[in-house]
């Protein structure tokens, strides 16, 4: 069988503006700890009695203390296991977290979270015309996970959508470029080819959602069928085909009985036979043994010849 190469239609996205790298942080718990002290010093310094300028330096003292407390506090981020943090200081991108734990960042930069778990999309039923020209239903599941955070937030406006709608546009290209099912055995088909056309569908999906950083694990396909227009006649032409190869397989085998036959009452003398009733008994034998019905038997009771 040869193979039919389905070429991937990617559009040309524009370069990427970032790709992900790791972000400057420090453990958190210090910071905590830090953060309490300075909350613990500020309420001694305020309940501290003081006459003149003492009072004010100790209000002053305990007014610093609490802001960099509050720092302290603003700058711890939570990670947890499966998902990043990408930080982002005054519009810039200044990298990813992926360890897991209390961090603790620039308590001024925004911290936006990312899910790096395994996901599975599964795509809406769609209507489409396969290679030949007849209208399919098809559906797949598509298992995807973020790879670059930076590409996943910055390249593309909403990465989840944006996997999504490419991966509805990759089924769509690939149920129209190929038939539902074919005759003979040198073209592929959606339906008698399942592993060779999902692994050209999640090379189309992993090949469209690269910008945005993600990747394809893997896809399947859920549901293919004729629509609800033509199902009806193309299960009548299968059966039709499945009596006609049911036939040839009959008629095959039954001429091999009749030659066996043949060539064995010719070895073992039995009887001889000219070349009429040769022909006759082949097509007595042909009868009862392709009949779809049981024959019935008729006893010559005369001589061969009546």
């Amino acid at each position: 069988m040869s193979t039919q190469v389905s070429s991937v239609a990617v559009p040309k996205f524009p370069a990427q503006p970032v790709s992900e790298y790791q972000a400057r942080s420090a453990p958190g718990l210090p910071a905590l700890g830090l953060g309490i002290v300075g909350v613990i010093l500020g309420i001694i310094l305020v309940v501290l009695h003081g006459h003149g300028t003492r009072e004010i330096v100790l209000v002053v003292v305990a007014i610093l203390v609490f802001l960099a407390s509050e720092l302290c506090f603003h700058g711890l981020t939570p990670v947890m296991t499966g998902e990043a943090r990408v930080v982002q200081l005054f519009g810039r991108y200044r990298g990813t977290i992926r360890s897991p734990g209390l961090q603790w960042v620039n308590p001024f930069a925004r911290r936006r979270r990312v899910s790096t778990r395994i996901r599975n999309l599964e795509t809406a039923m769609v209507k489409v015309n396969d290679a030949d020209g007849n209208p399919i239903e098809i559906a797949a599941v598509v298992v995807w996970l973020v790879e670059d955070t930076g590409k996943a937030i910055y390249a593309v406006n909403d990465f989840e959508k944006f996997v999504a709608i490419q991966a509805e546009t990759a089924v769509r290209h690939i149920a129209s470029s190929y038939a539902y099912e074919v005759g003979d055995g040198d073209r592929l088909s959606l339906r008698a080819n399942a592993d060779e056309i999902t692994a050209r569908l999640s090379d189309e999906i992993a090949a469209r959602v690269a910008s945005a950083g993600v990747q394809i694990v893997e896809s399947r396909l859920t549901r293919l069928s004729y629509a609800a227009e033509i199902a009806q006649a193309m299960l009548r032409r299968q059966a039709a085909s499945a009596v006609v190869g049911a036939r040839q397989v009959i008629v095959q085998g039954a001429v091999g009985m009749v030659k066996l036959a043949l060539t064995q009452l010719e070895q073992e003398g039995v009887v001889e036979l000219d070349e009429e009733r040769k022909a006759a008994m082949v097509s007595n034998l042909l009868v009862v043994l392709c009949s779809e019905q049981a024959t019935q038997q008729v006893v010559n009771t005369g001589s061969l010849y009546q």
